[in-house]
């Protein structure tokens, strides 16, 4: 009987010192980091360092506790007040205590043999194997010092039928140098460009760079590769060609880059297309010292449709973006809110649900800037600022991808007489420089 109770009683003790063991590496935050941290934080992709093994992530403890307490990393910056987002990266509130805990306990490994394993990657890839891969074909030399223009590089895409594109991907040869790129398509006819030449980086004069195209994929930091849902597809009409916008930053140091773009065909049956249109501004002026500068735009739908992502665009004044429906009814609804936006990740943002536009709804975007010395990344405060290309000039773009039936004309996308200012993004969407 005293042994039996003896026997009990540790058994209790043991379990509640099991209950309030700090947490290991090996069984608790392991499944964290592969969830949430690994498709940045491994070989070849974006983040500065990989976190795919304890002795990696060991050295960075400290710092990954203090990322996580504060919600900088992973980074996510939507309002959650405001819709649900399939890709929402933010940590539940019980993982950033177990990453705390865990640290705080010395951030023990546990035992190795528990470590979950790790996920599989495509090599090279976020995307499933491409079926076509275009790459620059050469490398383009960038100088340590200089502003350099946009570089336009053609690339003939020999699409001999009209092709549907699932998922793309850009993937950067050079983050170094390379602020980003936008891979276009250039339907058979298109003015825009005119005297390019394949392979050949091109500086297009001012009536050079109007002319139709279509957003295919991007690239910028933080920014996901483009994966639509089955049924879904961006068009590439047979005979088009692909232009790749180089947007090149010097650091100092001279280097190279041979960027390219990865394609993933619609497997099955596409029943909507998929286009990247925007409600843009290109007309402000923000005032040297300005603190809280607001900057609005609109975009009104010609027919219905479905918005299946939001992408805020600024540069480095960018302070808060937030995007706004109203419908024919007249009620309101904010889309997405963002309000504290960062240029160092160019977020996407995918609706767990698809957002239903009527025809009539109207989208309206408000942007603040910071032009203000307690911008600690402006540029020059002293300095009154508008819509330019180059980073230290500011962009105000609101980008979202729409979906609608296949065998719609496109153009019926935007209303038959839209104001003056927006025409020319009724003729040409996604015209504008981009990022």
């Amino acid at each position: 009987m005293r042994v039996l109770l003896f026997a009990g009683l540790f058994s209790i003790v043991a379990g509640l010192h099991a209950a309030g063991a700090a947490p290991t590496y090996s069984q608790d935050v392991a499944p964290i980091i592969q969830r949430n941290c690994q498709g940045c934080h491994r070989t070849g992709e974006a983040a500065p360092m990989p976190l795919t093994s304890y002795k990696e992530i060991r050295p960075f403890a400290a710092a990954i506790k203090e990322a996580v307490a504060l919600k900088k990393m992973p980074p996510w910056f939507a309002d959650p007040h405001y819709g649900k987002f399939a890709n929402d990266r933010s940590l539940p509130q019980n993982d950033i205590d177990t990453v705390v805990a865990w640290v705080k306990a010395g951030a023990p490994e546990g035992d190795p043999t528990a470590t979950p394993r790790p996920p599989r990657y495509l090599d090279g890839w976020n995307i499933r194997q491409p079926d076509l891969v275009l790459q620059m074909p050469a490398a383009y030399s960038v100088p340590a010092t200089g502003t350099i223009d946009y570089q336009y590089i053609l690339i003939p895409g020999r699409f001999e039928k009209d092709t549907w594109v699932q998922m793309a991907e850009v993937r950067p040869d050079n983050r170094a140098v390379l602020h980003h790129v936008i891979a276009y398509i250039r339907p058979p006819g298109s003015k825009w460009l005119p005297g390019i030449k394949a392979g050949i980086p091109f500086v297009p004069d001012e009536e050079g760079a109007k002319g139709h195209r279509e957003f295919l994929v991007g690239y910028a930091p933080g920014m996901p590769p483009a994966i639509l849902a089955e049924g879904r597809a961006k068009l590439i009409p047979a005979g088009s060609d692909i232009v790749f916008e180089m947007h090149y930053t010097t650091n100092g140091k001279a280097g190279t880059d041979q960027s390219k773009i990865g394609l993933s065909f619609a497997k099955g049956e596409v029943k909507e297309r998929v286009m990247t249109v925007d409600a843009g501004n290109y007309d402000f002026e923000i005032p040297a010292g300005a603190g809280n500068f607001r900057v609005d735009s609109d975009f009104e739908f010609g027919t219905d449709a479905k918005i299946v992502s939001l992408m805020p665009h600024m540069h480095l004044r960018g302070k808060d973006f937030n995007f706004e429906a109203t419908y024919p009814t007249g009620e309101k609804q904010t889309l997405l809110n963002v309000p504290g936006y960062s240029f160092n990740w160019q977020l996407v943002y995918y609706p767990v649900t698809d957002l239903a536009m009527p025809k009539g709804a109207k989208i309206h975007c408000i942007a603040h800037f910071d032009n203000s010395a307690n911008n600690r990344f402006n540029p020059d405060p002293t300095k009154v600022v508008k819509f330019g290309e180059q980073s230290w000039d500011e962009m105000m773009i609101g980008f979202f991808d729409v979906a609608f039936d296949k065998n719609m004309d496109p153009k019926k996308l935007f209303p038959p007489d839209p104001p003056k200012e927006q025409k020319a993004d009724a003729a040409l969407p996604g015209s504008k420089p981009a990022l």
